[in-house]
């Protein structure tokens, strides 16, 4: 819009001239239009009542001396009405180099009332058609002004707290203004546009912090400085600067734009401070959980989370992800099971996330959640994994957490990084493959030099190692004795006692690594020595699974363990076991069941008596309890 001092830019015949008032402070008015006026009209009719607001008033074709008499006392009213109005200005014509055209009481009335006067030298012909131009200038620029509010709008997000928001703002006001946008903090910048802007503005702002006490004094000309909450002590503040002077449609826009980047910065500020609250809520209740004090987490989380810990059981998960993707992975767990879940990051460790689920019934096991984590934790990159524990009482939550931290490091080290309970890991597939293969072959080289011999040891000695020589007999449909004598046969060649239980183990892994499991990894070169069992179950993903299956016989307040060791000293025969630890035999057997609870292992089977064999040698760390015999044997010493 034009203004008094910018009218005549485009023509210089109307040149106005200020007879008071500062030209510079009154030129920034702006001109909504031009109404001529005749000074006979003025005498005739008196003060126009239909003077549209801000527009400017000329009255053309009098001479300065016929302003003394009665055109005079009109001129009182009409600088009354245009000051309700807003006028600009009266503007008369009079011929350059006239000191004084308007009378005294005139002039006193103007400055009273804030009316600049002017003159023009004009001719009232040259006038004609000005207001026309004004108004389609407007207009002009009334559609410019509703194509970019309409953009701005366009920009609003559906939710302020959108974290791209800003940042699509600066993008909007840099593409419309042609400018450089910088939102920041005094600590950070928040939004950018272009990137190398908050290197050209960051003068700018240093200095206004520097100028604190100078906050009201306006820009430069080419840089404006906008704070987004002038109201409170937030010190967010937008900073633009282009090659020439902003107009002032430029400063309206800015002005909107500092107010809907304010909305956002807020939205951005409350959110940060509920999502704050509710993740110090949440840990707190997390630590309330690991110390068992289960009543005091379940009041924490009443408010957020009504109902999540009422569950007399729960699963513990921990997912291990890199430090710079947590923040964004917690996010993403929280959206995806947070209603189900207490999700939280791990206080201790940068790059770790805990999770307890709380089981709500008999039926519900926690699978759909374990598998929205399994997903979820194959999207956070190669360098993530996932552990989780099986179901305990939520005062035992603590525990749960040590049987997920241990699955997780179990995991971590495997081709698939999720390992749900490291309890139900299988030994022979946490075994090093190619190295295994070698020592199975090895040892089984003598069973497996005659072709014939192999096939008829193969289908025979996984069952009769496994079951009574009855029941093996039954189950592969031969004849008691033709089991017993492959199965003697197989013992001389071996050089086994298979009557010793770690002669049956080692040959029953042998069997199984050789004849159950399919290798793809380079396979160790057999003119080199087979590695012995002991070296095959140092591996660390054996040593997890070995802690995790003893961890809780070892909390139970009776040596479950002791106890298991005299069985397998004694080849999983109670009377004998039960004199030597000097307890009855209904004692062991009561021993016995609990760590078949505490292990989730059958041990009338080979494969629970296998496991807990192998996990009391390697989580006791007893040299004693399984040795290597020179033929790669296993010895059990109670």
């Amino acid at each position: 819009m034009p203004t008094l001092g910018s009218l005549p830019a485009d023509k210089p015949e109307l040149r106005l001239t200020f007879v008071w008032d500062d030209p510079k402070r009154a030129g920034v008015r702006e001109v909504a239009g031009v109404v001529t006026v005749a000074p006979e009209q003025v005498l005739k009719d008196g003060v126009p009542r239909n003077l549209p607001d801000g527009c400017l008033v000329l009255i053309a074709g009098a001479a300065p001396l016929r302003f003394r008499g009665r055109i005079a006392t009109v001129l009182e009213p009409l600088l009354q009405h245009m000051s309700q109005k807003r006028s600009p200005g009266l503007v008369i014509s009079a011929d350059s180099g006239t000191c004084q055209p308007f009378p005294p009481p005139v002039v006193d009335q103007a400055r009273r009332l804030d009316v600049p006067l002017l003159t023009t030298a004009a001719p009232a012909e040259k006038w004609e058609g000005l207001h026309e131009e004004i108004q389609q200038s407007r207009l002009r620029l009334a559609e410019r002004r509703v194509s970019h509010l309409s953009s701005l709008v366009q920009e609003l997000p559906a939710h302020l707290a959108d974290a791209q928001a800003m940042q699509r703002i600066a993008d909007w006001l840099a593409r419309v203004l042609d400018v450089q946008v910088l939102v920041s903090e005094p600590e950070r910048v928040l939004a950018a546009s272009p990137a190398t802007a908050a290197e050209q503005l960051a003068q700018a702002v240093i200095q206004q912090s520097v100028d604190a006490g100078l906050s009201d004094a306006p820009s430069r000309p080419h840089t404006q400085l906008i704070p987004l909450a002038p109201a409170s002590a937030v010190d967010t503040v937008l900073a633009v600067a282009r090659r020439i002077p902003f107009d002032a449609e430029d400063l309206r826009l800015l002005r909107h734009a500092a107010k809907l980047l304010g909305l956002v910065d807020q939205a951005h500020r409350e959110y940060r401070a509920a999502a704050d609250a509710s993740r110090a809520a949440r840990g707190a209740a997390f630590a309330l959980l690991m110390e068992g004090e289960v009543a005091k987490a379940r009041r924490v989380m009443t408010s957020m989370a009504p109902g999540m810990l009422d569950p007399d059981t729960a699963r513990v998960f921990v997912i291990d992800t890199e430090q710079a993707h947590r923040d964004a992975a917690v996010r993403r767990c929280t959206a995806i099971i947070g209603h189900q879940a207490l999700v939280v990051p791990d206080s201790r460790r940068a790059r770790r996330i805990l999770i307890v689920h709380p089981i709500r019934s008999e039926e519900d096991n926690g699978a759909a959640v374990a598998a929205e984590l399994t997903h979820l934790a194959g999207t956070f990159g190669a360098h993530s994994s996932l552990g989780g524990s099986g179901i305990y009482s939520m005062t035992l939550l603590a525990d749960a957490l040590r049987e997920a931290t241990t699955a997780q490091s179990f995991a971590a080290l495997q081709p698939d990084p999720v390992a749900l309970s490291v309890q139900g890991a299988d030994l022979a597939s946490l075994l090093p493959q190619a190295e295994a293969q070698h020592w199975a072959r090895h040892l089984l080289s003598p069973l497996m030099q005659d072709g014939a011999q192999w096939e008829l040891m193969r289908e025979t000695l996984p069952a009769a190692l496994a079951y009574p020589y009855t029941v093996a007999a039954r189950r592969l449909h031969l004849h008691r004795n033709t089991v017993m004598r492959r199965t003697a046969r197989a013992a001389e060649l071996l050089h086994r006692d298979f009557g010793r239980v770690g002669d049956r183990v080692a040959v029953a892994l042998a069997l199984e690594m050789v004849t159950q499991r399919e290798t793809t990894v380079p396979a160790v070169h057999t003119s080199t020595e087979p590695p012995s069992l002991t070296r095959l179950l140092a591996a660390p993903q054996v040593q997890a699974w070995a802690q995790t299956l003893v961890r809780p016989a070892q909390a139970d307040r009776r040596d479950l363990l002791r106890t298991a060791r005299a069985w397998l000293a004694f080849d999983t025969h109670v009377e004998p076991a039960s004199r030597a630890l000097g307890l009855s035999e209904v004692t062991v057997r009561s021993h016995l069941r609990a760590l078949e609870s505490h292990m989730q292992r059958d041990l009338t089977t080979l494969p629970g008596v296998r496991d807990l064999h192998v996990s009391l040698h390697v989580a006791t760390g007893d040299p004693g309890l399984l040795a290597d015999r020179p033929d790669d044997g296993l010895r059990v010493v109670a």
